[in-house]
């Protein structure tokens, strides 16, 4: 059987997207679904999105990294939005759901703006800060970054303990000035360095607030692929209104 797929990028994070509308896809497949993700034997990407009908919203993002397993993506979600728009689903603005409920985003000349869930636990420890951002996210400062094993250093994180099964996303951090910040993801699912991490970068923004670090409430976050920006508001210590903004491009299509 033949599929058509879109290939699509947000800062160096890409995807392969397929339209599942009439449900050709089988998305219990989950050895289809690595294939199509793989490097080396398929198209190649960190994860796969499925774009389907919904009845109370433009449509649904599925997400899939690439060991098949399901999460929110966030770069995942701002290229599901270019998709949709590619198909004619919607013009230049959304509602879609994901795995973690509904979310809002607009499109203007290929900046998506997608709006993240309210963040209102952000942990607080000596050496790291951890809060879930649709994706559970470890976040702590290093010296270096240019030299940092990310691979090595993240999974012994996102493995050890407390974190263990199902495990967290590991993001290494090293501040530039009060409002802008360099970062480095190790990304469980792909369990190794993305260019980009949506999620990510959401939850060093809101940690470099919490800790002080930043005053800003527009942070601009400089990862491997590109950059990015995360806004918000706080009110009594819940992160509201939280936006990720950045480029969301595709690449090209094909048949497999």
């Amino acid at each position: 059987m033949q599929q058509t797929f879109y290939k699509y990028q947000g800062t160096g994070n890409d995807f392969v997207m397929i339209d599942n509308r009439q449900q050709t896809f089988d998305k219990n497949n989950i050895e289809r679904i690595m294939f199509l993700c793989d490097r080396r034997f398929g198209i190649g990407a960190d994860g796969l999105i499925l774009i389907e009908d919904h009845s109370n919203a433009d449509f649904e993002m599925i997400y899939f990294n690439a060991d098949g397993s399901q999460s929110l993506c966030g770069n995942g979600g701002r290229c599901a939005v270019t998709f949709a728009k590619q198909l004619g689903i919607i013009d230049d603005k959304a509602t879609f759901e994901a795995i973690d409920g509904l979310h809002h985003a607009t499109i203007e000349n290929g900046i998506v703006k997608l709006q993240m869930l309210d963040v209102d636990l952000v942990e607080i420890h000596d050496s790291h800060v951890f809060l879930n951002t649709g994706s559970p996210h470890h976040v702590q400062f290093e010296d270096d970054l240019s030299i940092l094993d990310i691979k090595t250093k993240g999974a012994k994180i996102r493995y050890g303990a407390p974190y263990n099964e199902p495990g967290s996303n590991v993001n290494f951090v090293k501040k530039i000035s009060d409002a802008t910040f360099a970062v480095r993801t190790y990304e469980r699912g792909v369990e190794d360095e993305t260019l980009s991490c949506g999620t990510g970068v959401t939850a060093v923004a809101i940690a470099m607030h919490a800790l002080g670090e930043s005053s800003n409430n527009l942070i601009t976050l400089n990862a491997q692929g590109g950059e990015l920006q995360v806004s918000f508001d706080v009110v009594d210590r819940v992160y509201k209104n939280v936006w990720l903004i950045g480029p969301a491009k595709f690449v090209y299509t094909g048949e497999i």
